[in-house]
């Protein structure tokens, strides 16, 4: 059986104390003489020896991790913004713990217990909660700071917003433009936050535009390109000559089942999807949607929480974020 290398068997081989090798592994080596420390670090790269992460956090007072929760961790939006989380972390030493919750605020719940359970630092919350306010309680109880993604947030808390209510409106202003007037809406059955405030946006727009939407044109269906696939026939049905996705995956899928029973995107019926992943540009035709800075998104979250976890008595933070329609070619215009 292999052992395990030892903070002991590294300070033997420097031929220095314990101590000494536990100040300079933990960022104290201006007490040292170079030569001392540059010995150490070689023999730690040699030996192979990495630090416990519990011993370390107890002399830091700090696990330098941030518990980040997001709906869904297939969803490419989700995967783009854990990037920047990790970039921005990781350049001011900290370490993501990224926990996806299937869209279940049963599940959301029990890996914010997780965090806390494994000392966070702080968190960043992009994901389904049945109270905000009960998830304020719980987190600052167990003095855990908190940054919401989209979300309604308690009167203490911090926030960063991608303006979905004038997204949604954005939508409907350039569906306008492009001369449609019979438009169909695909959602799903539980809208979070968000989403509810880019239906509000889009809706309150096409009754100021007096384009009416019926109820047997919004069609609800899961949120992924499955979902889009699924509802693709009873929408040609109903014979819209738009389709308005309320997040791209359903927008991508819509395209496969339209594709797949023969029919032409823009030319028999056009496709307007939200959120810019990276495979709106690549799908035939490319995707004309809403573009949400998913990147730049992580890294203000990650920006932000770290500056509530060295500072817990600055004030709320909320941070707006610009958005931009991309316009591609799936949608026609109408003459």
């Amino acid at each position: 059986m292999i052992k395990k290398v030892t903070i002991t068997d590294l300070a033997k081989r420097a031929n220095v104390s314990v101590t000494t090798v536990s100040q300079i592994l933990n960022g104290k080596e201006e007490r040292f003489s170079d030569k001392t420390v540059a010995r150490v670090k070689e023999l730690q790269k040699e030996m192979g020896y990495v630090p416990d992460f519990n011993a370390q956090s107890l002399i830091r007072r700090s696990g330098q991790t941030i518990g980040v929760l997001v709906p869904n961790l297939n969803n490419p939006f989700f995967a783009e913004f854990n990037r920047g989380i990790e970039a921005y972390g990781m350049s001011q030493g900290y370490t993501p713990l990224i926990f996806g919750s299937d869209d279940s605020p049963e599940i959301a719940g029990h890996y914010m217990l997780e965090a806390i359970r494994r000392a966070a630092d702080g968190m960043i919350i992009a994901s389904a909660v049945e109270d905000v306010n009960q998830i304020d309680h719980m987190l600052q109880q167990n003095g855990l700071p908190y940054l919401l993604i989209d979300r309604s947030r308690p009167e203490k808390g911090d926030e960063v917003d991608m303006q979905n209510e004038q997204g949604g409106k954005m939508v409907a202003d350039y569906l306008h433009q492009m001369g449609h007037q019979k438009v169909a809406v695909v959602i799903t059955s539980e809208l979070t936050l968000n989403l509810e405030h880019r239906l509000a946006g889009f809706m309150e727009r096409m009754t100021e535009l007096q384009i009416p939407v019926p109820e047997e044109l919004i069609f609800t269906t899961q949120l992924s390109k499955q979902g889009g696939v699924d509802i693709s026939a009873a929408i040609w049905e109903a014979k819209p000559t738009v389709v308005f996705a309320i997040n791209d995956e359903i927008a991508i899928g819509l395209n496969r089942g339209f594709n797949d029973m023969g029919l032409q995107v823009p030319e028999d019926i056009s496709i307007m999807g939200y959120d810019n992943i990276d495979m709106a540009e690549y799908t035939i035709p490319a995707l004309t949607t809403i573009n949400q800075p998913a990147f730049e998104m992580g890294e203000t979250a990650a920006q932000l929480i770290i500056e509530r976890i060295k500072n817990r008595d600055k004030a709320p933070q909320h941070v707006t974020l610009p958005i931009n329609l991309v316009e591609r070619q799936s949608v026609r215009k109408i003459k």
